[in-house]
């Protein structure tokens, strides 16, 4: 299999080469053309843990209960995916775990496993719910984000954002706190930070969909019903 990204970072495109008999795992939505090669299988998210873990993960982590996947059946073709949002895609080789924002992850090798994480009252607080996205296993992973997306490699503190936060590697810890006092963080417009300690990868992203939406909001049109 492989995969390259054209377009970056604004309108990021995957062009992914399957191999015969290669198939790979994709968010819902997220296919933009396909070879007559492949074959598309669209069934419940269940990975371990079965139905109900899907469904956890649906209601829970953002994601959608169903996902297709794509597989080289008549020979070797390429599938083209795209976020739904307007910004980068990431391309990463992974090899034990990262964790994920749900609204991020596009796709993946049928190897690597998605289940939902309870990352506790901190996440609550910090505006992301209960619920995070933990891949395991081995091989690529496609990552999306609002804007472009920025590798930071932690070596001790780091704080950023919440709405910011696209993964990280589970080496690190975080806690989410006020960004200043109680009236700067209501009035600053900074709100929640998260803190992160320890040595590893963390990957942001270089816009935040809430402060988007919430200048945009004003703007639509009020819903019908």
């Amino acid at each position: 299999m492989n995969i390259e990204t054209k377009f970056a970072p604004a309108y990021t495109l995957a062009v992914c080469h399957l191999q015969p008999g290669e198939a790979l795992r994709v968010e819902s939505g997220a296919m933009v053309d396909m070879d007559s090669n492949l074959s598309m299988e669209t069934g419940f998210r269940a990975g371990k843990g079965g139905i109900l873990k899907g469904i956890a993960r649906s209601m829970l982590g953002g994601e959608s209960f169903f996902q297709n996947t794509f597989r080289a059946t008549n020979g070797a073709g390429t599938v083209r995916l795209a976020p739904g949002n307007v910004g980068d895609l990431r391309l990463l080789d992974l090899a034990g775990d990262l964790f994920i924002q749900s609204s991020c992850f596009v796709a993946s090798a049928e190897a690597i496993d998605l289940t939902t994480k309870l990352g506790g009252f901190k996440n609550w607080f910090g505006g992301k719910g209960l619920f995070m996205l933990k891949a395991s296993g081995q091989g690529p992973l496609l990552i999306s984000a609002f804007g472009a997306i920025h590798e930071v490699q932690v070596d001790g503190q780091f704080t950023v954002d919440t709405g910011h936060i696209v993964a990280f590697d589970p080496t690190l810890d975080f806690n989410i706190r006020r960004a200043g006092s109680w009236f700067s963080t209501f009035f600053s417009g900074e709100g929640f930070v998260c803190r992160f300690t320890g040595h590893g990868r963390l990957f942001i992203q270089t816009r935040n969909p809430g402060e988007f939406g919430g200048r945009v909001g004003p703007f639509l049109p009020p819903r019908q019903g």
